[in-house]
């Protein structure tokens, strides 16, 4: 007889921990410098827009394969579609969160240093270019960056160790109010800038003709990496719902509030960069080193750079656990291995990757792989080509191999739920999805 398996204690625990798996550096680091490159109002629209289209269907998708199974990634796959090939789904999601927990650990990293470096007063350069100068020498350094690795490594693994009730379920109860506390005290500091409605207006009037295929293809990537889809974290996650849980309910309740990070990490960050006469579209330098500048012309700018970096961290904390999860599931239920001795495995190999990927901007710069360094090789492959095949062969198992009245059962929990909405679900499964993901993978791909 099977092991009756763990579930969340309660529904609150269960959707701040989904929360936590799909908010991380993408709504507060990725997000506002997409919008900022690709015109803010015009981008937020389309953005919303595809979150609630491609977002919540692929969301909700990978629920029913978790609680349907109530088992890991893999495991879901042969217990749903037995003796087939669709558990190299399953096993795509594995390889794809471990590699992405080891380089993300590389950027979780950072913020940590960010945070001893505002405690102790010294984000104090001069200007723009002292910063980015200050910001390359640190990631190129071959020990700094590898010993916050270390300890992101170390705090993610006790989570995980603690196992789902104690650990992940208590940690993102904590950590996710913490959070949004944070972004509340942050957004209220940013409207009180000089000339913020600038901002406001940049972020949320949108000028229509900004709308383009680039802009709509990029909020159809940021909608996807958002929510934290293709790599199996929500399958994960869900295989520990009790079978009374409201599926369609909680996934709105998860896009709702992880869209919502988003858009209050946009409230934070443009009437900040308007009111100090910096470009939105700063790209990827926007948060560590755009925003140190403007902390530091701010009174109190110490205080609000280290709140600001602690928010980041959270973020970043709260999906690597998520991350680490999938694979430590798969390896103790695939492999029968304690949950201890599989978190450790884990943990260990995960920080070798995010060692080698914090060299690669130092002592490893010169090895590359098709011109580009490890840590940017393993973000192009796994953001590019294993999430978007994954979340699209996902969107194909679930609407045209799954029977549609096993899978109606499971979201309306045999017909006791109301889900009024099933049938469109099933059409943007089976027909939108998948063709609006393929899209976009061609597009990250540079293939059109």
């Amino acid at each position: 007889m099977k092991k009756q398996r763990t579930t969340f204690n309660s529904k609150f625990g269960l959707v701040m921990a989904s929360v936590g798996s799909a908010v991380g550096l993408g709504n507060i680091w990725r997000f506002p410098y997409e919008a900022g490159e690709h015109g803010g109002g015009a981008f937020l629209i389309v953005y919303v827009f595809c979150v609630l289209i491609l977002g919540l269907s692929v969301m909700l998708a990978e629920f029913f394969i978790g609680r349907a199974s109530q088992e890991n990634s893999v495991g879901a796959f042969k217990v749903l579609a037995p003796h087939t090939m669709w558990k190299i789904i399953g096993y795509n999601g594995v390889i794809a969160a471990f590699l992405i927990f080891g380089f993300y650990s590389v950027v979780s990293g950072w913020t940590l240093e960010y945070i001893y470096q505002s405690i102790a007063g010294n984000i104090n350069a001069s200007s723009v270019e002292k910063f980015t100068a200050d910001f390359d020498k640190f990631t190129s350094d071959a020990f700094r960056p590898v010993l916050w690795i270390l300890v992101f490594t170390l705090i993610t693994h006790a989570v995980v160790l603690l196992g789902v009730k104690k650990g992940i379920e208590r940690t993102s109860k904590l950590m996710m109010p913490l959070l949004f506390v944070i972004l509340t005290v942050l957004c209220i500091r940013s409207l009180m800038l000089p000339n913020s409605i600038e901002g406001l207006k940049f972020f949320f009037k949108p000028d229509f003709s900004k709308i383009t295929s680039d802009v709509v293809l990029s909020a159809l990537g940021q909608a996807f990496f958002s929510v934290s889809v293709g790599m199996c974290c929500m399958i994960t996650y869900a295989s520990y719902f009790n079978k009374s849980i409201n599926m369609p309910r909680t996934a709105v309740s998860v896009v709702t509030l992880d869209t919502v990070v988003a858009i209050m990490a946009g409230v934070v960050i443009f009437p900040a960069v308007t009111s100090f006469n910096i470009s939105p579209s700063q790209g990827p330098s926007l948060v560590f080193v755009t925003l140190p500048n403007i902390f530091q012309q701010m009174p109190l700018g110490g205080l609000w750079s280290l709140i600001f970096f602690v928010l980041l961290a959270i973020a970043a904390l709260t999906s690597i656990i998520s991350m680490h999860e999938v694979v430590t599931a798969y390896l103790h239920e695939q492999y029968r291995m304690s949950r201890s001795k599989a978190a450790t495995i884990v943990s260990l190999s995960g920080f070798a990757v995010g060692v080698i990927c914090s060299l690669s901007f130092g002592i490893l710069s010169h090895f590359r792989i098709f011109g580009i360094i490890i840590f940017d090789l393993l973000d192009f492959i796994t953001a590019n080509l294993m999430l978007t095949l994954g979340g699209m062969f996902i969107c194909i198992f679930v609407g045209w191999f799954v029977d549609k009245k096993v899978l109606k059962a499971e979201l309306t929990n045999n017909g006791t739920v109301k889900f009024r909405l099933f049938s469109v679900f099933v059409f943007v499964i089976k027909y939108i999805a998948p063709v609006i993901i393929a899209l976009v993978c061609i597009k990250k791909l540079g293939l059109f």
